[in-house]
Parts: structure tokens; C-alpha cells; sequence
């Protein structure tokens, strides 16, 4: 049987040693410091921002969550995050994406100070991250890696595929584990014969965005799978296609109209040594990594 890499003790683990060094820094007269961005009223993300705001009040962190209105300019968010980047007390901006479409993302994500981009989404943080210099990493690929090494799962030396290659996880993480010493393979959807690279890896990390979209036939056996997908299926012939004659799953679908699914079919995990699950893995630690990368901000910007 595969084991389950289940992403809750990890995160919880994360979050009690983000504890104890914010106790810490607490003893030198530092309070890290997160801001949270949040423009207009969409639920999901609505949600997510609080449960980050929620995280920092658990875990002893300074918290200011900023709510502009919808119809917010480009030139307004710059005004915003320049003030964000002069105060002393916020260590760590969060933009939370999507914003309105009359904002430029890009721009804004630019003008955000290196130093506090705990999203590790600044052009300077990637570039370090490339160099193996101190950066702030992205915040799922660096629980990928934390769901590796607190699993026991051995990264040096192992083949590692990573299938999907956004700015956001898929370059990130596949630059994490080549730091880790693993020897790394990125593929996306132009790959020739993608199967035939897939079945080469120890360890293949599926972050493409496409529900179920890494089959049994691609998945050596007994290779660790971490899938980063998180997917909403709500087309019934779709969902009888991943979940048929899973009890569970379709009492869910039939309550709700929908469930979750990751970029791996269910049968895949079935040949896997290990895998993470969807929802319950990788989706877990994000808030943890956040949490972390905000202390991190606060040493490095102190120099502690």
C-alpha cells in the first residue's frame, strides 16, 4: 500500500516552530509583521486572506489586513504598496491574486520591496533562488520540499520530474529540489513523449492545472507523487471518469455538485510508493510556508 503523505501534522509541525521563533524574536523587541492586500469582494479569496490573518493572530504575528475598493487604479495599489514597503512594522506583503482588471499584476507585483515579498514572486527572489543565494521562496514549492524532507522521502539523487513550469511553482520547485540535489527534468504540455519522461522519475511533482491529467501509465512504480492541482469538477460524465464506484466521493458530488481533484488521476497513486493527497497535502502547508517566510523576512531585514 502507497503511503499517504498527508499535509496537516507537517503544517501543524511548521506552524509550532514558526511559534516558538516568533516567542523568540518577541524576547529581542521584534514582532514580525504581515499585510495583507485583499481588493474587492471575491468569497473564495475572501476567505483565504482571513484564514491567513487568522494563522498570524494564532501563531503571534502582526497582522494589517488593507480592503480597497473594487474600482481601485494601478496608480492608487502603487501609492498602496509604496507606503506597505516603508513601514517598519509590516515585514512581509501579500497581494492576494486576482485582482480587478483594471490593475496591472504585473507592475504591482514588481513594485512590492523584495525584502517583504513573502509570496516570493519578485524578480530580484527568483533570480537568488537561481543563484542559491538567501531568497524567499514560493510558498507551495517550499512545502513541497518540506513535505519531502519531513516525510523521509530522499532527494539527492532521485530523478525528479516536474510536470508544469509557471513562475509560480512549477520553475520554483523544480529549482528547490536541484538545491536539494536531485536531478531535475521540467515538462509541460509540449513535451515529446511525456509519459516516457514521467516514468523516469523517483519523484514526480505534477503542478500543470489540469484535473487528473497524470494517468497510471505515466507513473513509475513506486515513485513518490506530489500533486500540487487543486481542481473543482462539477460535469458529472467528468467526475464518473475520476471517481466511478468511489462511495465517498460521489455522496460528496451528489451533496454538493462538485469536488476537488488534483492533477493526478486517483488510479495513479494506486502504483505509487507515496503520494500526497487532494485535498489534505501540499494545499496545507502554503499558510504554514507563508507564516515562515514573514519571520524569515523579519531576520533577514534585521540581519538576525
Amino acid at each position: 500500500m502507497p503511503k499517504i503523505l498527508d499535509g496537516a501534522p507537517i503544517a501543524a509541525q511548521i506552524k509550532q516552530e514558526v511559534a516558538e521563533e516568533v516567542k523568540e524574536l518577541a524576547r529581542r523587541g521584534v514582532r514580525p509583521g504581515l499585510a495583507a492586500v485583499l481588493v474587492g469582494h471575491v468569497p473564495a479569496s475572501e476567505i483565504y486572506v482571513r484564514s491567513k490573518v487568522q494563522a498570524c493572530e494564532e501563531l503571534g504575528l502582526y497582522s494589517d489586513l488593507i480592503t480597497p475598493p473594487e474600482t481601485v487604479t494601478t496608480e492608487d495599489m502603487l501609492d498602496l504598496i509604496a507606503a506597505l514597503n516603508s513601514r517598519d512594522d509590516i515585514d512581509g506583503i501579500l497581494v492576494q491574486l486576482p485582482l480587478p482588471k483594471q490593475v496591472d499584476a504585473k507592475v504591482l507585483l514588481d513594485a512590492v520591496d523584495p525584502a517583504k515579498d513573502v509570496d516570493g514572486f519578485h524578480p530580484v527572489n527568483a533570480g537568488r533562488l537561481q543563484a542559491g543565494r538567501p531568497a524567499l521562496a514560493p510558498c507551495t514549492p517550499a512545502g513541497v520540499i518540506e513535505i519531502l524532507k519531513r516525510s523521509g522521502i530522499p532527494i539527492a539523487g532521485a530523478n525528479a520530474v516536474v510536470v508544469g513550469r509557471s513562475d509560480i511553482v512549477g520553475k520554483p520547485a523544480a529549482m528547490l529540489l536541484l538545491h536539494e540535489n536531485a536531478t531535475v527534468t521540467i515538462c509541460h504540455s509540449k513535451t515529446r513523449d511525456l509519459a516516457a519522461v514521467t516514468r523516469g522519475a523517483d519523484i514526480l511533482v505534477a503542478a500543470i492545472g489540469r484535473p487528473g491529467f497524470v494517468t497510471l501509465e505515466m507513473v513509475k512504480p513506486g515513485a513518490t507523487i506530489i500533486d500540487v492541482g487543486i481542481n473543482r469538477v462539477t460535469d458529472p460524465a467528468e467526475f464518473e471518469k475520476f471517481f466511478a464506484g468511489n462511495a465517498k466521493r460521489e455522496a460528496a458530488f451528489a451533496k454538493r455538485g462538485s469536488v476537488v481533484i488534483g492533477d493526478v488521476h486517483p488510479a495513479a497513486f494506486e502504483v505509487s510508493g507515496a503520494y500526497t493527497p487532494v485535498p489534505g497535502g501540499v494545499g496545507l502547508l502554503t499558510i504554514a510556508m507563508l507564516m515562515s517566510n514573514t519571520v524569515r523576512a523579519a531576520r533577514m531585514r534585521r540581519g538576525l
